[in-house]
């Protein structure tokens, strides 16, 4: 009784909202454990944790994490899957790599019908499917519709690519369940070009046309570095021109990630989770899914499991983040 009495005394003398640290009798360890948990669970505190015989108590419970995220934003409300790396351009801020020269890593038909399986009974809303450049894969039509069939889905393309074999690939794909995202810079083909290729604006802006005659929703992506993400204007003026609607024009800045060398800083602490699969595992983020600092683990099955520790991580961070954050009064 003696630790509660000792932990009583110590949140007295913290706000709400703050911790307070004791020490454990190490020769009771576990019975005054017991008691502490019996105690925080009727007195509405919360043990934050325990090292060996030190236990830190936050006076008050903190504020669910996941209470305060748009649903959108919750963890597993939507899953990335890198369907392969290797891509047809080298876009010289491409955040995992991807390239012509890249190792293809696809994640395979079998492994892709599983998750989409597994993600429509764990409470999943959508896939996203990306790359490296999906339609490179020559069973794609096969890959996506294994995802439609389960689950609204979005593949992100540069859109180069819609012609012969692969723009019929693109016809067998279910216009009524999936969505095309096809990245774009910039309203002229100057800037865009600059970062993934000469010719590349003209390719990607036909196949955004390509892809509408096909009956297909269109998506943009921009990426521009953070300085310029208020000179929009022009380039919401000029998506609206090629029949893209405000709400599917997605405008990101350009973070310092894969062969970007500069741009914002994007950590683990820092990103709200998007659960990401590529063949090599499970990672926090599509942004760093080619970084070791944000690899979460290599089961990916059950994806429900791997979907519990993204979210069980998230909450943790948050929590030592407003531990970490306490009010210390001096007025």
């Amino acid at each position: 009784m003696g630790v509660v009495l000792d932990l009583i005394e110590a949140i007295g003398r913290v706000p709400t909202g703050g911790t307070a640290t004791v020490e454990l009798d190490g020769a009771h360890r576990i019975a005054a454990l017991d008691l502490v948990t019996a105690w925080c669970a009727s007195s509405g505190n919360e043990i934050v944790s325990v090292e060996g015989v030190t236990l830190t108590v936050r006076h008050g419970r903190s504020p669910d994490p996941l209470a305060s995220l748009d649903p959108a934003q919750v963890p597993g409300s939507r899953v990335w899957v890198y369907t392969n790396f290797d891509c047809n351009l080298a876009c010289d801020y491409c955040c995992v790599r991807s390239s012509p020269k890249a190792e293809r890593r696809a994640i395979g038909a079998e492994r892709l019908q599983q998750i989409a399986s597994e993600a429509a009974t764990a409470g999943v809303r959508e896939l996203i499917l990306t790359g490296g450049e999906p339609f490179l894969l020559n069973d794609l039509d096969a890959l996506v519709n294994s995802c439609t069939d389960e689950l609204p889905t979005t593949l992100l393309t540069n859109g180069m690519l819609f012609r012969g074999a692969r723009l019929e690939r693109l016809r067998q794909m279910d216009r009524s369940r999936l969505t095309l995202q096809v990245s774009v810079d910039s309203a002229t083909a100057g800037i865009h070009d600059s970062h993934r290729g000469a010719g590349s604006w003209a390719k990607a802006v036909d196949g955004i046309r390509i892809a509408h005659d096909e009956g297909f929703r269109v998506k943009v992506a921009a990426t521009l570095p953070a300085d310029q993400m208020h000179e929009l204007d022009p380039f919401h003026a000029f998506l609206d021109t090629i029949g893209v609607s405000r709400e599917d024009q997605v405008i990101r800045a350009l973070a310092h990630r894969g062969v970007a060398d500069s741009g914002i800083e994007l950590t683990v602490d820092s990103l709200i989770p998007e659960v990401t699969i590529t063949a090599d595992g499970v990672y926090w983020h599509p942004v760093a899914a080619d970084h070791d600092d944000q690899f979460v683990t290599r089961d990916i099955f059950p994806l429900a499991d791997a979907i519990a520790e993204i979210t069980r991580r998230f909450v943790a961070h948050r929590r030592a983040a407003d531990a970490a954050a306490e009010w210390f009064p001096c007025a």
